[in-house]
């Protein structure tokens, strides 16, 4: 979420209306429904984990241990077989 001043997006008329309801605060403005991004999308987080996955399951097939994928990744051994498990390439 960013800060946007409500001056350079909204008209004059419109912003004296939510001044009468409040003045000085900050105001979230939730998206319209539909319109909502999931979880990572903005940042890129979700790509990078299902690409990191991916990996993940792909040298678990080539034959490293579950244990070598842990130490590799910094993950423990019980998240790297509930990734090798679920992941679907």
């Amino acid at each position: 979420m960013e800060y946007i001043r409500a001056e350079a997006v909204l008209p004059k008329d419109l912003l004296e209306q939510v001044q009468k309801y409040i003045q000085g605060h900050y105001l979230y403005i939730p998206n319209e429904e539909g319109n909502k991004k999931a979880w990572g999308e903005k940042s890129g987080a979700r790509r990078y984990i299902k690409e990191r996955n991916a990996k993940i399951k792909q040298k678990y097939t080539a034959g490293l241990s579950y244990e070598a994928l842990a130490e590799e990744y910094f993950l423990s051994v019980a998240s790297i077989k509930k990734i090798i498990y679920t992941y679907k390439v």
